[in-house]
C-alpha cells in the first residue's frame, strides 16, 4: 500500500487577491477545497496515510481536515518554518512516513482525473526510482517538457522553449521509491523539478513517464480556478469528492451545498457552485461562478465568471463579471481569454 505527500505550502501569488486570507489549496472548487478533491483522489487509489506539507497560512488546514478520519485517511502535517523548495518540502514531509512503501507526491495546485492506480502499478511493476504523470498539451511552450523513449524512460527535463521537442509535460504527480527520497539532504533548499529529477536522469536512475491525457489543470490562476470548478460540476472532471457531502442541488448547470437557499426565480447556470448556507435571492442570475459559504446574492444581482468570498453580500443592483467580491470590495480578476 502506498503513502502520500500533498504539497500545499505555496503562497498562491498568481491568485491574489483570492489568497490574501485563504491559502490557495483551501480555495473552493465545486464547493469544496482543492485539497479535499485531491485527498479523495488519493483515497480512491487506496492511499490512506498522507502528510500535508504546509507553510503559508498552515493553521487553516487543521480545523477543516483534522486527523483525516472523516475521509478515511490518517492525516499528518509537516510545517515549513522557512521555504525549502519542492524537494526540501518533500524531504521534510517524508520524515513523518515510515516503511518501504511507494510514496506518492501530489502538487497542491493541480486538479487531475488521471488514473493514479495505474501510475502506481506501473511504477511498482517496473521497480522504478520515480514515475511521473505526464500529460499532453497543445502548446508546451509555457511548460517544461519531458521527452521519453519507447520504454517510457524519461530522457531529459527541458525548460520552457520556443520550439518544444515534445508536447508531453510534467503534470505534477510523482511516485517515488523511498530510497530516492532518503537520498535528499534534510533541511536543504532544493527543487525537485530543476535539480533532483535532472540529476536522477543524468546518473542513470530509472525515471519513467506515465502518460495519461485525462482531465488535467494547473489551477494557479483565477481563470483556471473557475475552469476547474465548472469542469467538475459539468462532469468533465472527476467530482467524486462531492459524493461524500450533503448537497442541496446537483446538476450539470450548478451544484449547491447543504444549507444553501436559492429562490425559485433565481437562474443559476454554466457550472456554477454555491457554497454551504449561501443565499441567492429572487431574480438573481449566476453564470459560471463560485459563490462562497454563507455568501448572500441579493435579489436581482447578476454575476458572470465571478468569485464571491465566504460571507460576503452582493447587492441587488450589481451586474458583475470577471471579478472577485471580497471583504475589501469588488476587484477585477485578470482572466485570460
Amino acid at each position: 500500500m502506498a503513502q502520500g505527500i500533498l504539497l500545499v505550502g505555496g503562497l498562491g501569488t498568481r491568485l491574489l487577491p483570492l489568497t490574501r486570507t485563504v491559502p490557495k489549496p483551501m480555495l473552493p472548487i465545486a464547493g469544496l477545497p482543492i485539497t479535499e478533491h485531491q485527498l479523495m483522489m488519493a483515497r480512491r487509489a487506496n492511499i490512506t496515510s498522507i502528510v500535508l506539507a504546509t507553510s503559508y497560512l498552515a493553521e487553516v488546514f487543521v480545523p477543516y481536515f483534522g486527523d483525516g478520519s472523516k475521509w478515511g485517511i490518517d492525516l499528518q502535517y509537516a510545517v515549513e518554518t522557512s521555504p525549502l523548495g519542492t524537494g526540501g518540502a518533500i524531504r521534510n514531509a517524508a520524515q513523518l512516513l515510515d516503511g518501504d512503501q511507494s510514496i506518492i507526491i501530489m502538487n497542491g495546485d493541480v486538479l487531475s482525473s488521471h488514473d493514479l492506480v495505474r501510475q502506481i502499478s506501473m511504477h511498482e511493476s517496473e521497480n522504478a526510482d520515480v514515475t511521473l504523470h505526464l500529460t499532453h498539451v497543445d502548446d508546451a511552450r509555457a511548460f517544461g517538457c519531458v521527452p521519453t523513449d519507447e520504454q517510457n524512460r524519461v530522457l531529459a527535463f527541458l525548460e520552457k522553449m520556443d520550439n518544444p521537442v515534445t508536447n508531453n509535460i510534467n503534470a505534477g504527480c510523482y511516485v517515488f521509491h523511498p530510497r530516492v527520497l532518503n537520498s535528499i539532504a534534510a533541511n536543504t533548499v532544493v527543487s525537485i523539478e530543476r535539480e533532483i529529477f535532472p540529476q536522477l536522469v543524468a546518473s542513470g536512475k530509472k525515471v519513467l513517464g506515465f502518460g495519461d491525457d485525462s482531465f488535467w489543470l494547473d489551477v494557479g490562476k483565477p481563470t483556471a480556478l473557475l475552469q476547474g470548478s465548472i469542469a467538475i460540476v459539468e462532469g468533465r472532471a472527476n467530482g467524486q469528492a462531492l459524493d461524500r457531502v450533503a448537497l442541496a442541488h446537483r446538476s450539470r448547470e450548478y451544484v449547491a451545498l447543504e444549507g444553501a437557499h436559492i429562490s425559485p426565480s433565481a437562474h443559476i447556470s454554466g457550472g456554477s457552485a454555491i457554497g454551504r448556507h449561501a443565499r441567492v435571492g429572487a431574480g438573481a442570475k449566476i453564470n459560471g461562478s463560485i459563490i462562497g459559504d454563507g455568501a448572500i446574492i441579493s435579489d436581482g444581482a447578476q454575476l458572470t465568471r465571478c468569485f464571491v468570498a465566504d460571507g460576503v453580500q452582493v447587492e441587488g443592483a450589481e451586474k458583475l463579471h470577471d471579478c472577485f467580491v471580497g471583504i475589501e470590495g469588488i476587484q477585477p480578476l485578470l482572466l485570460e481569454k
